[in-house]
């Protein structure tokens, strides 16, 4: 043990000795949350709207004056012509065009029909597919407003029965999807810092030639790997802490469930990063190499770990995958237990899955390190 605590000791000083790494280990993860989690967002708003009113009554100002007052929506202008809108989405513009025809209120009232024709730019089909469902929205509102009008000004007696759906939102009643992003960017800044350091820091000692002199030394390969790679959990540990406390102040971010299963949890996870860094550098000779690679690995990790795009609207053979891919279940542990609240129960799964993880990529990791007698 006092071997390894020296060893530890020389890596702490030697981390505090490189003024650049310092502000990569503290000050680039606060700025990349603060920005990020400002940044990455499912919402989509200020669509640019425009419309062709060749109907020009009431009812069809009635209806742009709906997507007037939507938070959504930033009415632009209207055009003489769909020739006219089409060529200005081209350009870049506008996003989305509503045609309104000729009689269209005269439809509206004798034939209680009419049709719209919406025009939506979707080189980007998320957002267009938002907007979609906005549009429907608006005109799916406009259109009850209608119904009711028409049975007012009948004869009619009978009013219709409505049915009325009163949502009710858990787990995030405000809807801010800063709730929901600031847990998965925190994984992701815990995930990329402790690799990188993990993965360049053996590399950098063969780069210097001190690895060599080390090998040589009584020193047992497990105490030479332990004092080297215990720092770094201790750093990933402290990134947690100051996500955490950064979530709660700046975002204030629920914290429902244990603090201190989230830890016990992160423990585990930081395990399996630091061993993956450990045998990404035992198969490269430069930071820069050891760099690329953990690159390579993390932007898969992170792009099929449910962090931005749904797990469940992959392919299936990717669904597949993401059973192999430990990021996912540390965004979904973090969400669980600051979001839902959950216990360990609800966690176990993910856990013992963590944990075989950690067994098997450390296990690689010492066994592929070779160490000269």
């Amino acid at each position: 043990m006092k071997t390894i605590g020296y060893i530890i000791q020389k890596e702490f000083k030697q981390i505090f000795r490189n003024k650049g790494m310092l502000p990569i280990i503290f000050i680039l993860p606060i700025l990349q949350l603060v920005i990020l989690s400002n940044a990455a967002t499912y919402e989509v708003k200020n669509i640019k709207f425009a419309y062709v009113d060749y109907d020009r009554t009431s009812t069809s100002r009635a209806l742009i004056e709906k997507f007037n007052a939507s938070n959504f929506f930033k009415v632009l202008t209207d055009f003489p012509s769909q020739e006219k809108a089409s060529a200005a989405m081209l350009s870049g513009e506008v996003d989305v065009v509503m045609e309104i025809p000729n009689h269209f209120e005269r439809n509206l009232l004798k034939e209680k029909t009419a049709d719209l024709s919406i025009t939506i730019n979707a080189i980007d089909g998320a957002a267009a597919g938002v907007e979609s469902g906005y549009v429907n929205q608006i005109v799916h509102s406009f259109n009850q407003g209608v119904k009711m009008t028409i049975l007012d000004t009948s004869k009619k007696v009978a009013q219709p029965v409505t049915i009325q759906a009163i949502p009710s939102f858990w787990y995030n009643t405000t809807l801010d999807y800063k709730t929901f992003m600031v847990p998965g960017i925190l994984v992701l800044l815990v995930t990329m810092i402790t690799l990188f350091l993990s993965g360049m820091n053996i590399v950098r000692e063969k780069e210097i030639g001190t690895l060599e002199q080390i090998n040589v030394t009584p020193i047992r390969k497990s105490q030479f790997i332990i004092g080297k790679l215990f720092p770094f959990w201790i750093i990933g540990m402290g990134l947690l802490t100051i996500g955490l406390i950064l979530a709660k102040l700046i975002f204030n971010t629920p914290m429902l469930g244990s603090l201190l299963l989230l830890y016990t949890y992160t423990s585990i996870y930081i395990l399996v990063i630091l061993g993956m860094g450990l045998l990404i550098s035992n198969f490269t000779d430069t930071q820069q190499q050891a760099m690329f690679i953990a690159w390579f690995f993390v932007v898969i990790f992170i792009l099929m770990s449910g962090l931005f795009t749904p797990i469940e609207s992959m392919p299936k053979w990717a669904q597949i995958v993401t059973e192999f891919n430990p990021i996912k279940y540390f965004v979904e542990i973090v969400r669980m237990v600051l979001l839902k609240g959950s216990g360990l129960g609800d966690i176990l799964p993910q856990l013992l899955k963590t944990l075989l993880f950690a067994i098997l990529m450390n296990v690689l990791a010492v066994w592929s390190y070779r160490k000269v007698n």
